[in-house]
């Protein structure tokens, strides 16, 4: 099993759960959602490496993975990432909300039969992938509202969706140009192998694209305006090696680009919930007046009636 892809995906998750307004400390839905959480990544990636067996072989960098040194055997791997989905898909159906279990095995889906075999199709399978790693916010939000197409309360889990989406390409396509020999060995369609010009454009463009999306989370008042402050510079940073990158792509400014990936997103994400609104703040909203209505009126009625009892009650 991929463990530090799997801790990704179970912290992204996480941090979609903390991100959604109003939560509380359900310490019992988040855990139960953790446990769902890693077992449906721990399917999707033992699943993609039996299906990659011959192609891990041909890699320098996939080549010690258990199935291809022979020390699981491909039955084994296969049994324990159906078993592993099953469970769960139905501890997060079960225990946490349906919504957050069918994200689940969507994502198990999307990653074993879609994105894997695209890895040698067509480029697109980057686009593919991280559809796939910005669904985990989603379950961490689903998790925690019940929801994630609720309406304009729910933007939020989509804009977050939107920033794991677009910090992908700077971080995977930095990678992919370090590592394109041994994709081009083993046949595999990225653009850092087929058009390196585009696998840098891209890496620029979505380092761009987490300017609005992160001021988003301060327009639909997910964060407060410090964020906004905060995490331009943080994706500043970002911005900077990506522009480099794409100005003259090589080993000495792919691997500054990743290594600035791997710390921006964490950043992001403590930031956002450093600078998170919280529920008190959210309610914390002038309530709407009806026009012409007096408030003292209620009580002007009141001593009005009280007066006409004691009337009543003097009358001979």
């Amino acid at each position: 099993m991929k463990g530090k892809l799997s801790a990704f995906v179970v912290l992204t998750a996480m941090a979609g759960y903390a991100a959604a307004p109003g939560v509380g400390a359900d310490l019992t839905t988040l855990f139960w959602t953790t446990v769902g959480t890693t077992l449906c990544a721990a399917s999707a990636n033992s699943i993609n490496q039996w299906i990659e067996i011959p192609y891990d072989a041909q890699m320098s960098r996939t080549r010690n993975r258990p199935l291809v040194r022979h020390a699981l055997s491909p039955t084994n791997a296969m049994v324990f990432g159906t078993s592993t989905g099953v469970l769960g898909v139905t501890t997060l159906c079960t225990l946490v909300n349906p919504i957050t279990g069918y994200l689940g095995l969507s994502n198990i889906l999307l990653y074993t039969m879609v994105y894997t075999p695209s890895k040698r199709m067509s480029i697109v399978n980057t686009w593919i992938g991280a559809v796939v790693g910005a669904i985990p916010p989603l379950m961490g939000w689903a998790a925690a509202t019940g929801s994630v197409f609720g309406g304009p309360q729910d933007l939020g889990a989509w804009v977050l969706a939107g920033i794991l989406f677009a910090w992908q390409f700077p971080h995977f396509n930095s990678l992919a140009w370090t590592l394109r020999a041994d994709y081009s060995k083993a046949g595999y369609m990225m653009a850092s192998v087929t058009n390196p010009r585009l696998n840098a454009r891209v890496s620029l463009r979505y380092s761009l694209l987490m300017f609005p999306l992160c001021a988003a989370l301060t327009y639909l008042d997910i964060t407060d305006q410090w964020f906004l402050i905060d995490s331009s510079a943080v994706n500043g940073y970002l911005l900077y090696y990506a522009y480099k990158f794409w100005k003259h792509s090589s080993d000495k400014t792919s691997r500054p680009l990743f290594f600035a990936s791997i710390v921006h997103l964490p950043l992001i994400i403590i930031l956002m919930l450093v600078h998170k609104r919280r529920l008190a703040q959210q309610q914390q909203q002038p309530q709407p007046q009806v026009k012409g209505l007096d408030q003292k009126q209620p009580q002007s009625i009141i001593t009005k009636a009280e007066s006409q009892q004691q009337q009543i009650a003097t009358t001979p």
